[in-house]
């Protein structure tokens, strides 16, 4: 072996007998460019061999924190909430999730909380609701503000839209068997409802900003029987000039809360009356009676 080495390193490279042989041929050319530069042709020939590398190098790989699939998706991954590889490693029950998830919310905001509304809602119950919420996607929803019989109402448009099933998450081995809490590729669509108040809708339409954003991820729906709630109150610094309901939110935490609610009440838990405002909202809007929803204002 090593004598095969030394007679493979006495003999010229390729790479640099090409290099030899451009010098000889062009070396009349190169000397005189060389002094329209005023540099050394040593130099000359450094420089274009730099060059050269650059060109031929190849592209730098993503770093393993930026790895893994990329999904065309605009809701933010449930990943970037918690760590799902972690999770998925080692054996966790379906109520050990929801204290996990419910702690991490309230460790938002210097241990408050403010700011953000959380839940875990069991797959059948989170199928039933997208069932119906597929079929009445927009919905409008009052709010009270005082507690008199006649006290005024705030109302919301309530937007539900539906983005592709998550990818699974990855584990740190790839070679590794995959563990029995593994989750399989997920088929549940990921959901978001969007609350805005209906006169910021009025006056911008697609343009106005929702004042909460509920997301409903299904990374863990057919692993755990579970569908994880996130949602985020709006910011006030996000609408420049907007009044602030609550220090630094556009919502109240309270109204973020009923509002929430309000999801279950018209899409889970419905009664026939509530189910009928939702049919008669998208079926026959001349129908529709207002006064009958302000018996439901939360």
């Amino acid at each position: 072996m090593s004598w095969f080495f030394f007679q493979r390193s006495r003999r010229v490279p390729p790479l640099f007998r090409r290099y030899l042989s451009y010098e000889q041929k062009y070396q009349d050319k190169i000397r005189r460019l060389a002094e329209e530069r005023g540099v050394a042709v040593s130099e000359l020939m450094a420089k274009v061999k730099q060059e050269q590398r650059q060109e031929n190098k190849p592209p730098i790989a993503p770093s393993p924190s930026g790895a893994g699939r990329k999904d065309s998706s605009p809701v933010k991954p449930l990943s970037s909430l918690l760590n799902l590889t972690r999770i998925t490693a080692t054996p966790h029950t379906s109520e050990q999730i929801s204290a996990l998830w419910t702690v991490f919310h309230e460790s938002r905001s210097n241990g408050t909380g403010r700011g953000y509304v959380c839940a875990s809602i069991p797959l059948g119950l989170y199928s039933k609701m997208a069932a119906k919420a597929a079929k009445y996607p927009m919905f409008v929803v009052p709010l009270k503000r005082g507690e008199k019989e006649e006290a005024a109402h705030e109302f919301y448009l309530l937007q539900w839209s539906f983005h592709d099933p998550p990818p699974p998450p990855l584990q740190d081995d790839l070679f590794s068997p995959p563990t029995r809490s593994q989750p399989s590729t997920p088929t549940v669509p990921v959901s978001t409802v969007m609350f805005t108040p209906l006169q910021e809708y009025k006056s911008r339409t697609t343009f106005a900003t929702p004042y909460l954003v509920l997301t409903n991820y299904t990374d863990l729906a057919e692993s755990h029987n579970t569908v994880l709630l996130h949602g985020e109150l709006t910011p006030s610094a996000a609408v420049p000039g907007a009044p602030a309901a609550d220090e630094r939110y556009l919502l109240p935490q309270n109204d973020a809360l009923r509002l929430t609610t309000s999801v279950q009440n018209f899409y889970l838990d419905a009664s026939p009356d509530r189910e009928k405002l939702l049919k008669a909202f998208h079926e026959t809007p001349a129908e529709f009676d207002w006064t009958e929803l302000l018996k439901h204002a939360i």
